[in-house]
């Protein structure tokens, strides 16, 4: 009787290191939990909000553009914006239109945010490529990231964040778990 409860605590302890191994790996290659601290990718997501960072999908699937990323900032932090440029990209905004490589693209998630302006402004204030990195396009290994929240964001316009080097990505953040009531995948 001595032995098969030994036996038995035995396979227990097995099975929560094997599971504490299976989670640990999940955690640190394929996806990971993190806060949005701050309002600077409002309305898309809120402070507050935990979302799903996807780390296997970069590698799989690549980043492209409009996705939401987390990056290590070089504070140190994680900041969770989303790509507008791609290595080879020019990046200019002009009376609150995004253009890429001169061709003016639409940017639907922004456009309950515009209808929203108290003032008569723009979200995003005027800028090129030229006139924040001094690059005329974006060079290889970096992606050009802003937040939803224009007016609210420290992104690529802030010096201190400059352009996201590709290596400092650490996935995708498109599945939201809390709060509960707007559970899913966002665009």
């Amino acid at each position: 009787m001595e032995k098969s409860k030994k036996k038995e605590l035995l396979d227990w302890i097995k099975s929560i290191a094997v599971a504490f191994v299976f989670v640990i790996a999940m955690r640190t290659f394929i996806f990971s939990p993190i806060l949005v601290d701050g309002a600077s990718m409002m309305p898309t997501y809120e402070d507050g909000d935990r979302v799903i960072v996807n780390k296997i999908s970069k590698q799989i699937f690549g980043i492209e553009r409009f996705d939401v990323i987390v990056f290590e900032a070089p504070t140190g932090e994680n900041y969770i914006k989303r790509v507008l440029g791609l290595p080879g990209d020019h990046v200019a905004y002009e009376n609150d239109i995004l253009y890429i490589n001169g061709e003016s693209v639409k940017e639907p998630y922004l456009d309950l945010y515009k209808e929203q302006l108290l003032d008569n402004g723009t979200l995003t204030q005027d800028l090129t490529l030229e006139s924040l990195t001094g690059y005329t396009e974006i060079p290889e290994g970096y992606l050009f990231v802003l937040g939803d929240n224009r007016r609210f964001s420290s992104d690529t316009r802030d010096p201190k964040v400059g352009l996201v080097p590709l290596e400092k990505v650490l996935g995708k953040a498109n599945v939201r778990f809390y709060p509960f009531d707007s559970v899913g995948i966002v665009k």
